[in-house]
């Protein structure tokens, strides 16, 4: 039972210090990032003005809600109350000046509880860790959340190719219920097409 439970603190600590790391338009750097620097830091403008608004209006908001911006498109992913403030949070992100298009992945409590919040956990790392090892994947280009046995990924791709292989690590893992992937490949970002 020990031995179980030092296993999953080991995963959660692995998941909890890579998390940073593949924050897109933090700031932080990420394994490949085709966006020019005018790009990024449009992205990075788009999501601290939209955390600010999200926090003024709700300062639960700043622990409960995970704000993603990729060329102008918006990645949101949390939990919250109630599901008018889904609603409200969607709103505030179309409002954001520059916003290309929204995916809200914004979860409502009540479906989860301890060992689902522990069963994701162990999801999200078993799908970063088989990315990690994967050498034809640059994992340090996705984010990952997964939610109630649902994985939402957010990233950026060489190619389809890596989109695919990225899929293929999904079906890999146990117990998954979904896979909502926001993958765009070097070609599609606005900017870089000519």
């Amino acid at each position: 039972m020990i031995k179980k439970f030092l296993i999953i603190l080991s995963l959660f600590l692995i998941t909890s210090c890579t998390g940073n790391v593949t924050k897109f338009g933090t700031g932080v750097r990420i394994g490949f990032d085709p966006r020019t620097v005018g790009m990024q830091i449009d992205d990075t403008i788009m999501q601290k003005n939209l955390v600010a608004r999200l926090t003024l209006t709700e300062k639960k908001y700043f622990l409960s809600i995970q704000v993603e911006v990729l060329d102008g498109r918006i990645f949101l992913t949390g939990k919250v109350d109630e599901p008018e403030e889904k609603i409200k949070i969607t709103k505030l992100a179309w409002e954001t000046s520059g916003a290309r298009s929204i995916h809200n992945a914004i979860e409502i409590k009540g479906k989860s509880n301890f060992k689902s919040t522990a069963k994701d956990i162990l999801i999200t790392t078993q799908l970063r860790t088989a990315m990690i090892f994967n050498k034809s994947i640059s994992a340090g280009n996705y984010t990952l959340e997964t939610i109630n046995k649902k994985i939402y990924i957010f990233g950026i791709a060489l190619d389809d190719n890596e989109r695919k292989l990225v899929l293929a690590e999904t079906e890999k893992i146990r117990d998954v219920e979904e896979v909502i992937p926001t993958i765009f490949t070097v070609p599609e970002l606005s900017r870089n097409k000519t």
